[in-house]
């Protein structure tokens, strides 16, 4: 979970307890679920959005696929996978012919 492991996380808690105190620590739990469930949706939403705005093509989207590098390279070995599978028929359907060697 995110990288922490489980004395890591006991620590977090005993920060917790003594930066909020034991007597609001329930109320700010809520709280923080509160505002992490609502960036969530936010963001959620933010990718619906952008999904539908950019049109057909783009159902399958991804937030990593965001990443220019990531979104550069689906593109390019789309529009490459053609040509590749063309190369890939060609090199099947070529024979050399056992007494030209």
């Amino acid at each position: 979970m995110f990288g922490i492991g489980g004395g890591e996380l006991v620590a977090l808690a005993l920060v917790a307890v003594v930066l909020v105190g034991p007597d609001k620590l329930p109320q700010f739990s809520a709280d923080s679920a509160k505002f992490i469930r609502k960036m969530r949706d936010l963001a959620q939403g933010a990718t619906r959005d952008l999904r539908e705005n950019l049109g057909p093509g783009y159902e399958d989207l991804k937030v990593a696929d965001l990443n220019p590098k990531t979104f550069i390279s689906k593109h390019i070995n789309e529009v490459l996978a053609e040509p590749k599978a063309e190369m890939e028929e060609l090199k099947k359907s070529a024979k050399i012919d056992p007494d030209l060697l």
